[in-house]
This record gives C-alpha cells, structure tokens and sequence, in this order.
C-alpha cells in the first residue's frame, strides 16, 4: 500500500459546523474507497503567507492515509477542486522517511513547534577612526 497525506485549506469564515463536517466528508470519501485512514490532524486556524481569496487565516487540516489504487486521489482532488468551502489543497505520496517523520512526530518525539531562543541584544559596534583627508602625506608637508 502506498502512503499520501493530503492538507487543506478551508475558509475561515464558515460557521463551526461547516468547518467541522468537511474534513468528515473526505474521511468518509476515502473510507468508501477503501483507503486506512492513518492519521487526521485538525491544525487550527493559522496565518496565511499571502492571502488568499482576500483571507489572510485559514483552517488548515492534514488526513493521512493508505491506499492500493491511487486513482482515489483524482476523485479526491477534483471533488476539492469543486468545493468552494476549501481554499486550496495539496496532495504528497510519502515515502519511507516521511512515514517514519509522521509517527515520530505523533508519538512525541518530535515537537510540534519549534522553541525561539531568546533575542539577545547584538553587540555594540566600535565605529572606524575617519580621516580628515584621503591623503595622509600632504597635511604633513
């Protein structure tokens, strides 16, 4: 069986309901289809790089999941691309890393965040001794 993961992005401005029953409907969507569903992560509402659609935030979701037959994955990228309610999408086939990456990351082994250190205040420049003239040997004459 072959290993996907598939995030995202729903419109942050649908009431709580909506938002919780899309991820549902593609879970359910892949379980039809024979898919092990493996992991699905509800990673909140987040800040978008760029907006998006005039939104700045989004809902983001990632499922992970299993499958022989990757024509699911069509199916599952056009009923994403019809559905106005997400934003945007992307699809990755995992490979043995990224499967291994996923259940550290779940078991804790990982952090989900990484921890900023401090700022620490940058050190004081000495400024550079100017000169009056940018030739030393006349003003001794």
């Amino acid at each position: 069986m072959r290993n996907y993961e598939i995030t995202f992005l729903i419109d942050p401005v649908l009431s709580k309901e909506d938002i919780a029953s899309i991820p549902d409907t593609y879970t359910d969507l892949l379980k039809k289809a024979g898919c092990n569903i493996v992991h699905a992560d509800n990673m909140g509402l987040k800040q978008l790089a760029y907006p998006i659609n005039k939104r700045t935030t989004a809902v983001y979701h990632c499922v992970e999941f299993q499958t022989a037959d990757s024509a699911i994955i069509d199916k599952m990228e056009l009923s994403m691309r019809r559905d106005e309610r997400i934003m945007r999408f992307l699809t990755v086939k995992l490979d043995k890393f990224g499967v291994k990456y996923n259940e550290d990351k779940r078991a804790g082994k990982i952090p989900r965040k990484r921890v900023e250190k401090e700022a620490e205040p940058a050190p004081e420049r000495k400024s550079a001794p100017t000169q009056a003239s940018s030739n030393p040997k006349k003003e001794e004459e």
